[in-house]
């Protein structure tokens, strides 16, 4: 497996949208269309047939319009949904909510839009009609500032809807119809430039001359306009003139309407191209195609290799396959993120769903669901066992590339008969995978159907109640925790299952903390490193240390704690760890600084927090970014330690719950509150935290990590001058502050509508979309300018 790059968080808020990896040709006039039904409805629907173009209109519409939703604008893509019971978690992991409280997905979706001007994409609604209009309704009643907009083949179908049909490109007047000027002397229509840049992706060297025009033109009426069908069609130019592939066209569509010169129907003229294309594959590549689509989301070339080879398909073939059936673009090639990530593929969900007819009508869809189920339980399987080692975090970046696919395994697992005790199997080898991405609750809730059942040997089944027992805890709900263990402590009294009660230990302290019984606490977690040394399970031990640690400093056994947090760092640095170890030097921060030192606490706080910012651990970088707070106003530096708060502000509304699993270290985040409160006053305090919690994360985690802003740049390089005039340098340094128009337009005595005017202008000149923008900007160059300033000036 090739080794994946974590993700680095960039915000807090921001835009959700996927680059535009193609130009976007034409439709002006459904643009405008779009935007006037979005000034005025909360939500729009673009309705039409598959190929036409829907997918692609909603996301360059919402890219134009951006600015107008300054908490964001977020494409959630359902069609690798295959039931409805996910679709509000999945739209909790596309606005990027890891919200772990024991709230409904739709609870929390409702409570983090309630306030916000943003807008929502829902792509491909059509198989999971009622649920989206369900969701839809539901969110726009609740947050009165929320758009959405829907792709879908039919209307939602809720009160207030507005809907418009996506038409076909527009096409050139048939030869001799009268309509429009000579070809010769008229703009290619939308279809024909559509044609002549994919085209050109294709043939660098293709122009549209007067020599092939005639036949492009007819090669585009003849497939209706509709956007996929003419780029499948274009794909043929690798080998054939535009004359030679218009007479294959005709020949096809002969075929379909068994000589009659009748016009088909969009939908079976677009059919005809995939079919096409399907012909054109050699027998191997076409069973590719077809296995491949039990993929949802994408797959790499090891998943391609696991699943489809065998039974036509050697395994050292798959790969040329593979580049073959990109070549034809009925696979599409995504580039990978990093350097050291594995390159993905992908199917339109038009061709997928061709690919899975052909699959069904062979027979064999069973079969692949259960390749690609067994290939996703080894996945996880490995996965777990490299849990506390260097290649960890690779694979927890792995695995959420793979979220989709993972659940469509589980998914198989409940549907298919005696299945489940597989399914508790891979749910509690993806304990990780549910604790450090977005899909906590969705963790919570495949442990809870898997146990349900009843099934899986006393090992599994004792390992899925403890683990299940950490995500409880971790959403407060320590009631079902205290149960399960309760369970797994009698499974683990049964001849040969002891290790499952080091773990009971562990999650029984934990509950203990919870309830305020730090003795109890501590003598658990003490039993639990115990046990788990005893067993040599350091991934065990090292949880059971970093509680130990906390617990010690709350007794106020500062130097034990201390003991426990370096036993904890050093075994983590024997097996190369990264996750465990950044926990470690959490908790050893928190003893150290509660001994008197500060320096290192700080320097602790900084290691971990670069770690968790790697790898997106937000719970983890929201506990750093508390204990550097909690240090920063025991030194006295108060300013420092209100902007921290406030910087955690949204990290903890993300996460829906301040210190969520470390709960009885609150009392140092109000003491911390109430110390800083008191030196700056209320007013100065509120102000700070303000502008802390609008700043954007990478803002954020430098000024926590007392970065410089511009690290790396050459020595003595200077700024370029300011494109600002003096006012709207002045109202930006306001804007930086926090103040709204309004409040900048008392401030400068000025008319509200000439704030706002100076606020986009400044916008337009700094090529920015949000206001938040415009603050970091000013910060940086205020900060450049304070590092610039000679010593003593």
């Amino acid at each position: 497996m090739k080794e994946m790059a974590p993700a680095t968080p960039r915000r807090w808020q921001a835009t959700g949208l996927p680059p535009e990896v193609t130009s976007f040709v034409g439709r002006r006039h459904e643009m405008a269309e779009v935007k006037r039904l979005l000034s005025g409805a909360r939500v729009v629907t673009l309705t039409g047939p598959g190929g036409v173009g829907k997918t692609r209109l909603a996301l360059h519409v919402a890219a134009d319009v951006q600015r107008a939703f300054p908490d964001g604008v977020w494409l959630v893509e359902l069609a690798g949904l295959e039931s409805p019971e996910p679709l509000a978690g999945t739209v909790n992991e596309a606005l990027e909510i890891r919200d772990v409280s024991h709230r409904s997905p739709v609870e929390v979706l409702i409570d983090h839009l309630r306030d916000k001007r943003a807008l929502l994409i829902l792509d491909n609604c059509e198989h999971l009609l009622r649920a989206c209009a369900v969701l839809a309704g539901t969110l726009v009643r609740s947050a009165p500032s929320l758009r959405i907009l829907a792709t879908s083949r039919q209307a939602l179908g809720i009160a207030g809807e507005q809907t418009l049909v996506v038409p076909t490109l527009p096409l050139p007047p048939p030869p001799g119809s009268g309509l429009g000027p000579p070809a010769e002397l008229s703009a290619p229509s939308e279809a024909v430039r559509l044609f002549t840049e994919r085209a050109t992706a294709v043939l660098p060297d293709f122009t549209l001359t007067e020599a092939n025009r005639s036949a492009v033109e007819r090669i585009c009426r003849r497939l209706d306009g509709i956007p996929l069908a003419i780029e499948l069609a274009v794909v043929r130019l690798r080998a054939l003139s535009p004359e030679e592939l218009l007479s294959r066209l005709d020949n096809r569509f002969r075929l379909l309407t068994g000589g009659s010169p009748a016009t088909l129907p969009r939908q079976q003229t677009l059919r005809a191209l995939i079919d096409w294309s399907y012909v054109l594959c050699t027998e191997k590549e076409q069973l590719l195609w077809e296995r491949v689509s039990v993929f949802v989301d994408g797959l790499d070339l090891e998943a391609a290799e696991a699943v489809c080879s065998g039974d036509g398909i050697d395994r050292d073939e798959v790969v040329d396959l593979v580049i073959g059936l990109v070549g034809k673009s009925v696979l599409i090639r995504e580039d990978p993120p990093s350097a050291s990530t594995a390159t993905r593929y992908r199917l339109l969900e038009t061709i997928r769903q061709y690919g899975r007819e052909r699959l069904v009508t062979s027979g064999q869809e069973g079969t692949l669901q259960r390749l690609h189920r067994d290939h996703y339980r080894r996945l996880a399987a490995e996965a777990y066992a490299q849990r506390f080692g260097p290649l960890q975090v690779s694979w927890l970046g792995r695995l959420k590339l793979d979220h989709a696919n993972l659940r469509t395994a589980l998914e198989y697992c409940f549907a298919e008969p005696g299945e489940t005790s597989t399914a508790l199997g891979v749910a509690t080898d993806l304990l990780y995978h549910w604790i450090t991405n977005y899909y906590l609750r969705e963790g919570r809730r495949w442990m809870d159907l898997s146990l349900l059942s009843g099934t899986g040997t006393d090992e599994i089944r004792g390992r899925a109640l403890w683990s299940n027992s950490w995500l409880a805890i971790i959403q407060a709900d320590v009631v079902s925790a205290a149960t399960m263990l309760e369970e797994a402590r009698e499974l683990g009294g049964r001849p040969g299952h002891e290790p499952i009660l080091a773990y009971v230990a562990l999650y029984s302290g934990m509950i203990a903390m919870f309830r305020g019984d730090v003795d109890l606490a501590i003598s658990l977690y003490e039993e639990a490193a115990a046990r788990h040394r005893a067993d040599d399970d350091p991934a065990g031990q090292a949880l059971a240390l970093v509680r130990l640690c906390l617990a010690r400093s709350f007794r106020g056994d500062w130097s034990g704690a201390v003991a426990a947090g370096e036993e904890c760092v050093a075994l983590c640095d024997a097996h190369g760890e990264g996750w465990h170890r950044a926990y470690a030097m959490m908790a050893l921060g928190v003893g150290v600084w509660c001994q008197g030192d500060a320096r290192r606490a700080a320097e602790l706080e900084k290691e971990s927090l670069k770690f968790n910012r790697s790898i997106d651990d937000l719970l983890g970088v929201g506990v750093n970014l508390e204990v550097l707070a909690w240090i920063a106003a025991g030194d006295g530096d108060h300013q420092r330690a209100a902007r921290l708060l406030g910087i955690l502000e949204p990290v903890w509304r993300a996460i829906g719950a301040p210190l969520s699993g470390f709960g009885h270290l609150t009392r140092y985040h109000d003491e911390c509150e109430d110390r800083t409160r008191e030196a700056l006053g209320k007013q100065a305090f509120d102000t700070v935290v303000r502008q802390g919690s609008k700043m954007q994360c990478d803002e954020a985690i430098a000024f926590a990590l007392e970065e410089s802003a511009h690290r790396g740049e050459p020595a003595g390089e200077a700024e370029e001058p300011s494109p600002l005039t003096r006012r709207e340098t002045e109202i930006a340094k306001l804007v930086a502050q926090g103040l709204s128009n309004k409040e900048i337009a008392a401030s400068l005595t000025i008319a509200q509508r000439t704030a706002e005017g100076h606020v986009e202008h400044i916008m337009t000149k700094l090529g920015f979309h949000s206001r938040a923008q415009i603050a970091v900007w000013t910060g940086e160059r205020i900060r450049n300018a304070n590092e610039e300033r000679p010593p003593g000036a």
